[in-house]
C-alpha cells in the first residue's frame, strides 16, 4: 500500500488536469451554444441531438475514437502548420472528456432560459433593455443554478470517465484500476476507486455550495465556493505548467500493454536505462497493441516491449505461417526498419505465445491434449479470450484450420479468464503461454498440433526518433538481449499475480541478478 499512496499525488494531479480543464473547456461550448438555440429554436433539436448522440457512444469507446482521429488531424497540421499533435495521452482524453461533458450543461443552458417568466422577460423590453441587457441581466441570471445543477452532473460524469483515459495512454486515477485489475492489486483498486470517488464528492459539494449561493444569493457561499474552485484551477495550471516547461528535459517514455508481464518489463526496461544512461523514465500504461504501435510510430512512444507475433499477424495481416519460424522474427525486423524506421533492439530471450488452455482435470478427463481434439466437442464448450483475441487473424486461423465452432466466445479482462475457466465459468481460454496463473490455477495448455499459431518471441522495440536522439538508450538496452527464458519471465509474473508483489520490485530484483 506504501507504494501505491506514494503515486497518489501523481495519478491524483493528472486526474485533475483532466477533469477540471474538460469541464472549462465544456462549459465555454456549451452555454453560448444553448444561448443561440434559445435565440434560434429550428437549432434545438439538431444541437441538443447531436450532443445527445455523442452521450450515447460508449465513454471508452469515444476515447479510443480519439486516437486515430488525432493521429490523422495530426497529418494536416503538421503538414499545413508544421504542428504535430500527439495521438495518444493527454490530447485525445481530453477533447473525448470535453465532448461528454457538454450534453448536461448544454440542455440545462436551454432549459433554464426557456423556463424564465415570460412576464420578465417582456418587462425588460419594456424598460429599453436590448437583446444583449435582457440576456446578461435577466435570462443568465434567473437560469444559472439550472446551468450549475447542469455543471454539476457534467463535474460528476467527467471524473469517473476519466478513469478510463488510462488505455489511451493518459495518466489518472484509472491507473490504479486498471493494474489493479490486472496484477490482482486490490489496494491499487480500491484506491483509485476511492480517490476518484471522493475527487467526484468534493467537486459536486464545491459546485453544490455555488448553486447554492446563486439560487439564494448568499454571497459568502458565493465567495467561498468559487475561492475553492479557483485554487483548484489555479493548482492544475501550475501543475500543467510544470509538467511542460519544468520537469527533466530527457525523459524516455515507455509503454505497455494491459497485462502483468508488460507492467514487469516496462519496469525493467526502465530501471536498466537509469542504471546505464542515468535518465529519467515514463510510463504510459495500459494500453491496446495498435495503440502502443501507432504511438511508437509516431514518436509518442519512445520504447516498448512487443511480441514478433502481434506484429506479423495484427500490423502486417500475415495469416500463414512460414515452416522455418525464424522467418517470422527476421520478416518482422525488416519489415518494422523499411516500413516505418523502428529499431528492433532484439530478442528478450522467450516467447509469450497465445495458446488454448482448459482446467487440467477437465482436459483429462474428455482425454484433449491438442487442439485438433476439441473440434468434436467444442459445441457444447464456452471459450473466453481477452478483449483483442476475436478479432485477431490467429483466432480466425485457428477456428478455420481446425474447424472450431464454440457455443458461445465470451470476451472478458485477460485479469479474469483464468479464474473463469478455473471456476468452470468458461470450458476454454485464450491463455499467454507464460502466465503464472496456468500453474497457478493448474490449467493445461493444448498443443497447436498444425502449428497454425505464430510465434511470438518478446521484442524489445524503439521509435524512430529516439533512435536517433537517445543512441545511448539503445546500447542499454541491448545487454537485455536473451537475458530472460520462459520460465524466469513465468516465474516473475507468478510472484505478481500469485504472491502480490509490485512489478516494480520484481523488475529491481531481476536487474540485480543481471552481471554488471
Amino acid at each position: 500500500m506504501a507504494e501505491q499512496l506514494g503515486l497518489l499525488p501523481g495519478y491524483l494531479t493528472a486526474h485533475l488536469q483532466l477533469t477540471l480543464v474538460a469541464l472549462l473547456l465544456g462549459t465555454a461550448v456549451s452555454i453560448p451554444l444553448g444561448v443561440g438555440v434559445t435565440r434560434r429554436k429550428s437549432l434545438e433539436p439538431v444541437v441538443l441531438g447531436v450532443a445527445s448522440l455523442i452521450q450515447t457512444v460508449p465513454s471508452l469507446a469515444l476515447l479510443a475514437v480519439m486516437v486515430p482521429a488525432l493521429a490523422a488531424l495530426s497529418v494536416v497540421t503538421t503538414s499545413a502548420l508544421g504542428l504535430e499533435l500527439r495521438s495518444i495521452g493527454y490530447g485525445p482524453a481530453l477533447t473525448a472528456l470535453t465532448l461528454y461533458s457538454v450534453l448536461p450543461i448544454l440542455r440545462n443552458t436551454v432549459t433554464g432560459i426557456a423556463s424564465v417568466d415570460p412576464a420578465l422577460v417582456e418587462a425588460a423590453r419594456g424598460v429599453g433593455m436590448t437583446d444583449r441587457q435582457q440576456l446578461l441581466r435577466v435570462e443568465l441570471p434567473l437560469a444559472m443554478p439550472v446551468i450549475v445543477a447542469g455543471l454539476r452532473t457534467s463535474a460528476v460524469w467527467v471524473v469517473g470517465t476519466a478513469t478510463l483515459s488510462t488505455p489511451v495512454g493518459a495518466t489518472s486515477l484509472g491507473n490504479f484500476i486498471f493494474s489493479g485489475l490486472q496484477t490482482r492489486n486490490h489496494a491499487a483498486l480500491l484506491l483509485g476507486c476511492a480517490a476518484a470517488a471522493a475527487l467526484a464528492i468534493l467537486l459536486d459539494q464545491l459546485i453544490r455550495a455555488l448553486e447554492i449561493g446563486v439560487r439564494r444569493r448568499r454571497r459568502s457561499w458565493l465567495a467561498a465556493s468559487l475561492a475553492a474552485v479557483a485554487a483548484l484551477y489555479v493548482y492544475t495550471g501550475a501543475s500543467c505548467a510544470w509538467d511542460r516547461l519544468g520537469g527533466p528535459t530527457r525523459t524516455v517514455t515507455i509503454g505497455s500493454k494491459t497485462f502483468t508481464e508488460q507492467y514487469i518489463l516496462s519496469e525493467i526496461l526502465a530501471g536498466r536505462i537509469a542504471e546505464r544512461t542515468g535518465m529519467a523514465s515514463r510510463a504510459v500504461q495500459s494500453l491496446g497493441s495498435t495503440v502502443a504501435f501507432d504511438a511508437l510510430r509516431s514518436g509518442d512512444l519512445d520504447v516498448y516491449v512487443e511480441y514478433d507475433g502481434t506484429i506479423w499477424a495484427t500490423i502486417m495481416h500475415r495469416a500463414e505461417i512460414p515452416e522455418d519460424r525464424s522467418r517470422v522474427y527476421d520478416g518482422v525486423r525488416r519489415f518494422l526498419r523499411e516500413r516505418h524506421g523502428i529499431h528492433v533492439v532484439g530478442s528478450l530471450g522467450f516467447e509469450n505465445t497465445y495458446a488454448l488452455g482448459m482446467r487440467a482435470a477437465r482436459a483429462a478427463a474428455l482425454g484433449i491434449e491438442r487442439i485438433s481434439q476439441l473440434a468434436p466437442v467444442a459445441l457444447d464448450m464456452e471459450i473466453g479470450g481477452d478483449y483483442e483475441f476475436f478479432q485477431r487473424t490467429e483466432w480466425a486461423s485457428i477456428r478455420s484450420e481446425y474447424g472450431l465452432a464454440f457455443r458461445s466466445e465470451r470476451s472478458m479482462d485477460s485479469s479474469l479468464m483464468y479464474q473463469a475457466v478455473a471456476g468452470g465459468e468458461v470450458d476454454v481460454i485464450s491463455a499467454f503461454s507464460t502466465d503464472g496463473r496456468i500453474a497457478a490455477f493448474d490449467i493445461t495448455l493444448l498443443e497447436d498440433d498444425r502449428g497454425v499459431i505464430p510465434p511470438y518471441a518478446a521484442i524489445v522495440l524503439v521509435s524512430p526518433q529516439a533512435a536517433r536522439a537517445m543512441p545511448e538508450v539503445v546500447e542499454a538496452l541491448e545487454g537485455l538481449v536473451g537475458s530472460i527464458d520462459a520460465d524466469a519471465m513465468r516465474s516473475m509474473n507468478l510472484a505478481v499475480d500469485r504472491d502480490g508483489r509490485p512489478p516494480s520490485e520484481v523488475a529491481r530484483e531481476f536487474l540485480d541478478g543481471l552481471p554488471h
